[in-house]
């Protein structure tokens, strides 16, 4: 029986998609940060939503949006400043945002 060769999950990469420093890698590494964030949001309305005892139907209500657009929130989907704003602006939740080299800014 021949011995199958195993590769790491970084000679993967490197071999999908590029090796550090290239373009092709550079961009996989950016989308993948900005999607974790996107998906760290979506979790921060989910708990507070449950913390504030709320279905999606019911935060939906208090800002004028579907259900749907709740659930796409709350998996990191067509998250933007100002939906969270109202969102958190729902809840009676004062959120601060982190930005880069400015520090802590708050949004409601």
């Amino acid at each position: 029986m021949a011995k199958m060769k195993t590769y790491t999950l970084d000679e993967l990469k490197d071999k999908a998609i590029g090796k550090i420093g290239t373009p092709e890698r550079d961009k996989y590494e950016a989308d993948l940060k900005e999607e974790l964030q996107a998906y760290h949001i979506g979790e921060a309305i989910k708990q507070a939503r449950k913390a504030h005892n709320l279905t999606q139907e019911q935060l939906g209500e208090r800002i004028g949006v579907q259900k749907a657009q709740i659930s796409r929130l709350e998996r990191g989907k067509n998250v933007t400043i100002t939906s969270m704003m109202r969102v958190f602006r729902a809840m009676n939740i004062t959120a601060t945002l982190e930005v880069s080299g400015v520090g802590k800014v708050a949004l409601c």
